[in-house]
């Protein structure tokens, strides 16, 4: 019991870092989302390993406890998921204009370019990362793994059989697996083939559930401002261009109405 409570403690740092970077990479999402910019960034999961995974990675690897937190590099654990492989790069740079100001790159791996035998692609960036502690500061290694969602749905399942099999994965499993590691490679350049209409078409519905979002809000705040029948009309606008309408008709809805919000705001 003394034992896992030492080990809680120890790991409370590694928590605190996965949070906080998962904010920091939201964050950049979200800008970019904010700007009606396509994102490089689709999602971002993290996790801190479990004191059984870290000890048995330690004993494969002969490293004394007292040197796990110096060489086992992924305690915290940060995946970035991106939609197609360029964007994975375009992380990379994210990454790297933040290198000596709130986290340090110790090195990168490009799994991609060069693949592992099993088929495994990833590009995995070791970070160490300032965490402010009851203590004062601690600097820790975190891995950062960056993947398109089809290299991700590989990586899971590859995962779940090692898991399955204690890393002796069967040999016709093992063939099995480098075919769908191919495939998977596969989608992603098909798939980047068709890259801009993808964008175009994710923030244009972007644009548009912006556009029905303010509509509606503004429609309300007539409604509650005591100007009904105004509110009703531009419902009745809006009910007929949700159904017909073009985004730019959606848009121009909205700057009537806002036009309307200050002209009777002006008056009072």
């Amino acid at each position: 019991m003394q034992r896992i409570k030492q080990w809680n403690r120890i790991l409370l740092p590694y928590e605190q870092a996965v949070e906080e970077l998962k904010v920091k990479f939201k964050a950049i999402r979200n800008e970019f989302r904010d700007m009606n910019e396509y994102s490089p960034i689709e999602f971002i999961t993290g996790r801190v390993k479990k004191i059984s995974s870290i000890l048995e990675k330690a004993n494969r690897r002969n490293v004394p406890e007292d040197r796990i937190e110096d060489e086992i590099e992924d305690i915290a654990g940060i995946r970035i998921m991106c939609q197609f492989v360029d964007d994975i790069y375009e992380v990379v740079k994210l990454i790297r204009r933040r290198n000596g100001k709130d986290l340090e790159i110790v090195y990168e791996k490009d799994y991609i370019k060069n693949n592992k035998d099993s088929g495994y692609r990833s590009y995995h960036v070791i970070i160490r990362y300032p965490v402010q502690t009851a203590l004062g500061e601690k600097n820790i290694l975190a891995e950062l793994q960056i993947r398109t969602l089809a290299m991700n749905f590989w990586a899971t399942v590859e995962h779940s059989l090692n898991y399955k099999y204690k890393k002796n994965i069967p040999e016709n499993v093992r063939l099995r697996l480098r075919k769908a590691a191919e495939a998977a490679y596969q989608l992603d350049e098909e798939m980047y083939k068709i890259r801009n209409e993808i964008i175009n078409a994710q923030i244009s519905f972007e644009e548009k559930s912006n556009s029905v979002y303010e509509i509606s809000n503004n429609i309300q705040m007539l409604s509650l401002f005591g100007y009904k029948e105004e509110a009703r009309m531009f419902q009745s606008k809006f009910n007929n261009l949700w159904k017909n309408g073009s985004l730019e008709d959606l848009q121009d809805l909205s700057k009537e109405i806002k036009y309307a919000i200050q002209k009777y705001q002006a008056f009072e």
